[in-house]
C-alpha cells in the first residue's frame, strides 16, 4: 500500500513539472504573444477548451494603434477586432508577430514576404492587421470585406509646410462668395434707402422745390458709416427710412461680430493655407525630400500608376530609394519630425500621427481610396464568415466605436477646431433678415405716399390713383405725358 501511494505521488509530481516546463517554454517564445487578457477573450478560450472550438493562427504586425505591445501582451484596434470576431464566429486564436516585419510584397525570387508570405506558407491561417487590399495580393490570398477605409496622403511638419501670410490675408475670414453677397447687400440697401427716401413724404415734403438729402451718394455714405459703426448724415426722419436703417445697423453688427470672431480664430489657429496642398505641389517644390515605406502597397501604387505626377513621384523614390524609403512607420514619423521630409502613406495612420504629434499635419489631398482587410488562404472556409461578421460589426456601430477608442489622444482634445472661411449659407439667416427689412421699408414708404396722395386727391378732387402716380413720377424725376404736354404748352406760349 505504501509503495502504491509513493508511486502515485511520484507520477503526479512528474506531470506537474512537465506542465510547468511547457508553459515556461511558451512564455519564452519570442514570436508568440498572448492575446489581450480581457474577460471576454478569457471566457471564449475557456469555453473553446471545453467545447473543442477550432484554433486559428493569426499573424499581425506591430503598428500603433492597430497592434501594440504592452508588457507581455498585445493590444490595439486589431486585437479588439479579433476578439469580437472570435466571439461571433466561436473560434480560439493564437497570435504571432510577423517574423520579417513586412506587410507583404513579391521578393526578387518571386516569393512573397511578410504576412502574405506566412499565409502562403501555411504558417498562419489569417492576417489581422492594417493590410491593404490590392490586386496583386488578391491573386494569391483572399480578403474579407474591408474593416477600415483609407487612402494615400502626405504627412508634413507644420514649420516646414508653413508660408507667409498673403497681402490680402484680412479677407480670409469670409469666402469669395460671402464677400460678393455682402457687396450686393450693401448696394441693394443703399439703393433702397435712396428709393424710400424719395417716396416718403416725411423725407421730401415739396419735391418740386426741395432737394432730397438722401441722394444716391449720400445713401452710399450712410451705409458705409454703419459698416464702420460710425454715425453718418443725413439723419433718417421717415418711419420707412428708419426701418431700413435699423435693419442695416443690426445686419452690420452681426456681420462685424462674425468677421472679428473668425479672424481671431484664423490668427490663433495658424491654419493659413499650406503651400503643399496636392501631390503636384510636392513634386514641384525642392525643399522637402519625400518617400514611403519600402515594399508597401503605396510604393507599388505609384509604380503602377499611369498618372504623370505619380510616375514622377515613383521615379524620384526609385532613384533615391536607399535614402528616402523607410523601413517602418515609426521611423517615417520620426524622420518627418526631425528633418525636412514628407512621408507618403496611409491617410488614416497619418491622421493619428497628426493627432498625437501636434507639430505634424496632413495635406488635404487624398488619392487611391483603399481599405484594410483580413487576409486568408485561398478557398479558406473562414473568408465568407469573417466578411459577414465584419459587416455586422459595422452595422452595429462597433467598428466606429473602436475607431474612436484607439484614435483618441490628448492632442486631439487640446487642438483647436480647424478654421474655415464663412460661406453664405452660414450667414443665410442674416441676409434673409436684411431682405425682409428692406421689403418692409419699401412697403412703409408706399403706405406713407399713398396716405399723402389720398389727402391731396380729396383736397384737389382728383382721382387718388392719378395723384399717386403723379407723386411717384415727380419724386423719381419721371416725366409723364401730361407733364410733357404742360411743358410744351408753356414753351409755345
Amino acid at each position: 500500500m505504501d509503495k502504491g501511494l509513493h508511486f502515485t505521488i511520484c507520477v503526479v509530481t512528474t506531470v506537474l513539472l512537465l506542465r510547468e516546463s511547457s508553459q515556461a517554454g511558451e512564455e519564452n517564445d519570442p514570436e508568440v504573444l498572448p492575446a489581450p487578457k480581457s474577460a471576454f477573450v478569457l471566457l471564449q478560450n475557456s469555453r473553446g477548451a471545453a467545447e473543442g472550438l477550432p484554433t486559428l493562427t493569426v499573424t499581425t504586425i506591430l503598428e500603433d494603434p492597430y497592434v501594440m505591445v504592452r508588457g507581455a501582451e498585445l493590444e490595439g484596434y486589431c486585437m479588439d477586432l479579433l476578439g469580437a470576431l472570435a466571439g461571433m464566429l466561436r473560434f480560439q486564436y493564437r497570435v504571432k508577430v510577423v517574423g520579417d516585419g513586412q506587410y507583404g510584397a513579391v521578393a526578387a525570387g518571386g516569393n512573397w514576404t511578410g504576412m502574405i508570405g506566412e499565409i502562403l506558407r501555411r504558417e498562419a491561417d489569417i492576417a489581422v492587421a492594417p493590410l491593404t487590399v490590392t490586386s496583386a495580393r488578391e491573386e494569391v490570398v483572399s480578403f474579407t470585406t474591408p474593416f477600415l477605409q483609407t487612402g494615400i496622403g502626405i504627412l508634413l511638419r507644420k514649420d516646414t509646410a508653413s508660408q507667409e501670410m498673403s497681402f490680402f490675408h484680412f479677407l480670409s475670414p469670409f469666402s469669395k462668395e460671402t464677400w460678393t453677397a455682402l457687396l450686393f447687400a450693401y448696394l441693394l440697401t443703399c439703393f433702397c434707402l435712396f428709393l424710400v427716401a424719395r417716396l416718403s413724404p416725411c423725407e421730401w415734403n415739396e419735391p418740386k422745390n426741395e432737394e432730397n438729402h438722401f441722394t444716391f451718394l449720400n445713401s452710399l455714405w450712410f451705409g458705409a458709416g454703419a459698416l464702420a459703426l460710425q454715425g453718418a448724415t443725413p439723419r433718417p426722419q421717415a418711419l420707412s427710412v428708419r426701418v431700413i436703417a435699423v435693419v442695416w445697423w443690426l445686419f452690420t453688427l452681426a456681420l462685424l461680430a462674425a468677421y472679428i470672431a473668425n479672424f481671431t480664430a484664423l490668427l490663433s489657429s495658424g491654419s493659413e493655407q499650406l503651400p503643399i496642398q496636392t501631390f503636384e505641389d510636392l513634386v514641384k517644390q525642392r525643399n522637402l525630400e519625400f518617400g514611403t515605406l519600402e515594399g508597401s502597397s503605396t510604393f507599388y501604387y505609384f509604380k503602377n500608376s499611369k498618372n504623370p505626377i505619380h510616375q514622377m513621384i515613383y521615379e524620384y523614390m526609385e532613384k533615391r530609394r536607399e535614402h528616402v524609403l523607410v523601413k517602418t512607420y515609426q521611423e517615417a514619423v520620426q524622420r518627418v519630425m526631425d528633418s525636412n521630409y514628407a512621408f507618403i502613406g496611409e491617410s488614416i495612420s497619418q491622421d493619428l500621427a497628426a493627432a498625437r504629434h501636434c507639430n505634424l499635419i496632413r495635406a488635404p489631398e487624398v488619392i487611391g481610396a483603399r481599405g484594410f482587410g483580413i487576409a486568408t488562404t485561398q478557398a479558406s472556409p473562414w473568408t465568407k464568415p469573417l466578411s459577414i461578421a465584419v459587416l455586422k460589426l459595422r452595422e452595429a456601430g462597433d467598428l466606429d466605436y473602436l475607431r474612436n477608442k484607439w484614435w483618441e489622444s490628448s492632442c486631439l482634445r487640446q487642438s483647436r477646431d480647424r478654421w474655415a472661411p464663412l460661406e453664405p449659407p452660414a450667414l443665410g439667416g442674416l441676409f434673409l433678415t436684411l431682405g425682409i427689412g428692406l421689403a418692409l421699408g419699401v412697403l412703409a414708404a408706399l403706405a406713407e405716399l399713398s396716405s399723402s396722395s389720398r389727402r391731396a386727391a380729396a383736397h384737389a378732387k382728383k382721382s387718388c390713383c392719378s395723384v399717386f402716380t403723379e407723386e411717384i413720377c415727380t419724386r423719381l424725376r419721371i416725366k409723364t405725358a401730361r407733364q410733357s404736354q404742360d411743358t410744351s404748352g408753356k414753351a409755345n406760349a
